[in-house]
Parts: C-alpha cells; structure tokens; sequence
C-alpha cells in the first residue's frame, strides 16, 4: 500500500510539474535569457529573442502575465494578401502607360495646333488626359504601398514563425494552418546602482501542420518584442 502510495505522490509531482512549465512558460523563458545575459552568451541570447535586448538587471520580477491568447496563422492569409497585392499592381501597369501615352498624345497635339479653337480644343483634351493620368498613377502608388506593405508584413510573420519552429528553412512554411500562442508580460528589472526599470514583453509559440503531408510542426517559445514603459 505504501509502495503504491508513493508512486500515486510521485506521478502527482511530475504532472503537477509539467502543467506548471505549460501554464508558465515566461518564468523559465526569461530565467534562461538573463542567465544568458549574464554569460554574455550572445548565441544563447539569439535563439530566444528576435531582437535581444542587453537589460543591466541585478534583479529581475514578472510583475504581469496575460492570459494566454490563442489564434489561428496568420501566414497563410498574409501570404494571399501580399500575392493578390501583387496581382492587382502588375495588371494595372497597362492603365498607367495607356494614360500616360494619351496624355502625351494630347500634348503633342497641343503643340501643332495652330488656330485659337484647336489650341483651347486640345488644351481640353489635355486638361482630361492629365486628370486620367494622376487617377491611375495615384491608384498605382496605392498598390504598389499596399503590395510593399503586405510583403513587409508577410516576411516578418514568416521570419517569427521559423525562428518559433527552430529551422533554417521550411520551403511550404507559408502554407502551414494552426495555431498561435501568445503572452504579453510585464517585467520590472532592478540594477546594481538600484535603478528600477519597466519592460512589456510579448512571447509567442506556434504549432502549426502540413496538411498535405500530415507533419505536425511545434515551436517555442519565443520572445517577440521588449518594449520598455
């Protein structure tokens, strides 16, 4: 009886253990980066931040921890964005150089007029070209900052999820559907002359799945952004 006893305490104590590393994944997260901060491990440093930050910190507390938020990729839609961005800008070259060929067009015949009514008849064709002209080259514009936007955004979504998965390189990563996790803390830090200091912190870890090839894809935690308030 005793025996079987401590085998139920034991079995106890381990998932007690692992539901509390689950449920709080920031406090090894930053026991780990300010052990590396103090090694000077920059490698160490690399591989748990995007952006490492050097915090002077004698003392170190969590003073918040959000709940967890759990939301769907976001790649994949990104992803589309970016192409149909894309798309839309390459098919509207066409207006744009139709535009701008009758509007120089109507130039040219500005120029060769030689009476009065021909002159005001092809300033207003002129007058007409340009405002057709500015419309498509201003959509233009909007396209092309909405397509460098979305690409912006894209590649930065991809760059976390491949450093949240551990891998170099993942040529379908794009097309990985699951789920995001993601924690924002609040951290204040104490350094050797006693200076306080407050940081907000955001961890994200994926999980995501081929579903082409049935592979399931587990990440890290990671740490997303220092921010300090």
């Amino acid at each position: 009886m005793r025996n079987k006893a401590l085998i139920t305490i034991g079995v106890l104590l381990v998932l007690f253990t692992l539901t509390s590393c689950k449920s709080n994944p920031e406090k090894g997260l930053l026991d780990n980066y300010f052990h590396a901060l103090r090694m000077n491990d920059v490698q160490t440093l690399s591989s748990m931040a995007i952006n490492p930050m050097t915090i002077d910190a004698a003392k170190w507390s969590i003073t918040k921890v959000s709940e967890e938020k759990i939301e769907p990729a976001t790649l994949p839609d990104l992803n589309d964005k970016e192409l149909d961005f894309k798309k839309k800008m390459e098919q509207h070259v066409g207006p744009v150089m139709d535009s701008k060929d009758a509007l120089d067009a109507a130039k040219d015949e500005l120029t060769s007029a030689r009476t009065g009514a021909a002159r005001a008849a092809a300033q207003a064709k002129v007058t007409l070209a340009q405002k057709k002209y500015d419309e498509e080259y201003n959509l233009h514009n909007e396209l092309k900052k909405g397509y460098n936007d979305s690409k912006a955004a894209a590649q930065r979504e991809e760059d976390i999820t491949i450093f949240s998965l551990g891998v170099r390189q993942l040529d379908n990563v794009r097309e990985l559907k699951g789920e995001v996790h993601s924690k924002e803390l609040e951290l204040q830090t104490v350094s050797k002359d006693g200076t306080t200091k407050n940081y907000k912190i955001l961890i994200r870890m994926y999980r995501l799945k081929d579903e082409k090839n049935n592979v399931d894809h587990s990440g890290q935690w990671k740490i997303i952004s220092f921010e300090q308030i």
